[in-house]
């Protein structure tokens, strides 16, 4: 079923952040969200999972750094059954070990505290938390930006391939072009609080009609990311 909502609005301190913004989603969707610093991808991330989850729908968040995600304080052990409890699931160790294998993270020792495993592992442990409760749509915000390309390359893969069999859709946010070629099919460009262009991502990495749009594309450096 198609996810719609209408009027996404923000406003901070007096100043509209996020204009009136509607958006749909279809199952299994690929979809990426991109600007310049402050133009409000995050701001309309954030929005659109208020009111997905208004809505009835299994919507999860993957921030930009594990460390949004993880105390420091407290076992790996400890932060899964706090994301399984927090959806009213019981343990499951079937689930749990098919995400954590599909992610490559199944030979990580859950007695340890998030420093004791690699950056990588930490970013895909919280992906798995993510996926745990079969989400509608994964809202994913800079995931990547804290890994260096090889691994960020490795993770998105990874993730693409477990959603490849599932009707989970994907709202990607970045300004990373190389990322959003080749994960999404669709793309939404931001400014200044607006979506300026949405369409194909083909169609808009090759022949941008926004300025906006034009300018982030204008380098083309970003097709030789691994990414």
């Amino acid at each position: 079923m198609t996810l719609s909502v209408c009027g996404l609005s923000a406003v901070r301190s007096g100043r509209t952040i996020l204009f009136p913004t509607d958006i749909s989603i279809e199952p299994g969707a690929r979809i990426g969200l991109v600007g310049a610093s402050g133009s409000g991808k995050s701001t309309l991330g954030h929005a659109l999972i208020d009111a997905l989850q208004d809505q009835g729908a299994r919507v999860a968040h993957v921030p930009q750094s594990p460390d949004e995600a993880l105390d420091p304080l407290r076992r790996m052990a400890f932060h899964w059954r706090e994301a399984e409890q927090a959806l009213g699931l019981p343990h499951d160790a079937a689930r749990q070990h098919a995400l954590f294998r599909a992610l490559k993270i199944e030979k990580g020792d859950l007695r340890k505290r998030p420093w004791g495993w690699s950056r990588g592992m930490q970013q895909r442990f919280v992906i798995a938390m993510a996926l745990v409760g079969s989400p509608d749509v994964l809202v994913m915000d800079e995931p990547t930006s804290a890994l260096d390309p090889v691994v960020a390359a490795r993770t998105m893969a990874l993730l693409e391939e477990y959603l490849s069999t599932r009707q989970t859709a994907m709202v990607l946010i970045t300004h990373d072009l190389g990322l959003a070629a080749q994960r999404v099919a669709r793309l939404m460009v931001m400014d200044a609080g607006r979506i300026v262009e949405d369409g194909p991502t083909s169609d808009v990495l090759t022949a941008p009609q926004s300025a906006v749009a034009k300018s982030l594309c204008m380098h083309r450096n970003w097709l030789e990311l691994p990414c």
